[in-house]
């Protein structure tokens, strides 16, 4: 379902650990229509442990955008194990990194990331991105209502 139409505000995991790519990720996404709420893990166990967490107490993400190169955990780590879990595996996840690495491109949709992503410089260029995020995954994209590890269908 579009965000027009969840029973609840949509909700972002931002999985980043640049704090100025927080921050200009966040700027954009507060400009978006669909109006986001935005958690930010800053590193992939951070993120992970979120992920977990939410599935035994409140909603999913509607959307993880996810950065590859992070300590303690990549982001290709993250993405393997969001796609393996069936709690988990359904939460479509954008791949927003600096990396133009062919063999990231390929194993990050080897692992099923929805898309991928080279993050921009700047903030004209980000928020063009995230404009761009928020037109297809908020407004034209279906999504599933996830509450817990249950998806209801509406």
């Amino acid at each position: 379902m579009s965000f027009s139409t969840l029973p609840r505000p949509l909700h972002v995991l931002l999985v980043e650990d640049n704090p100025g790519d927080v921050d200009l990720a966040k700027a954009a996404l507060r400009d978006c229509q669909a109006a986001p709420q935005i958690t930010v893990a800053y590193d992939g166990e951070e993120a992970m442990a979120l992920l977990r967490r939410r599935s035994e107490r409140s909603p999913l993400p509607d959307l993880v955008l996810l950065d590859l190169n992070m300590p303690r955990k990549s982001g290709i780590e993250v993405l393997a194990e969001i796609k393996q879990d069936p709690a988990l595996r359904r939460i479509p996840v954008v791949i927003i990194t600096s990396s133009q690495a062919e063999q990231d491109i390929l194993k990050s949709y080897d692992l099923h990331a929805n898309c991928y992503i080279h993050k921009p410089i700047g903030l004209d260029e980000f928020r063009k991105i995230v404009k761009a995020i928020d037109e297809f995954w908020f407004s034209i994209v279906k999504l599933p209502s996830t509450v817990g590890n249950e998806t209801h269908y509406v």
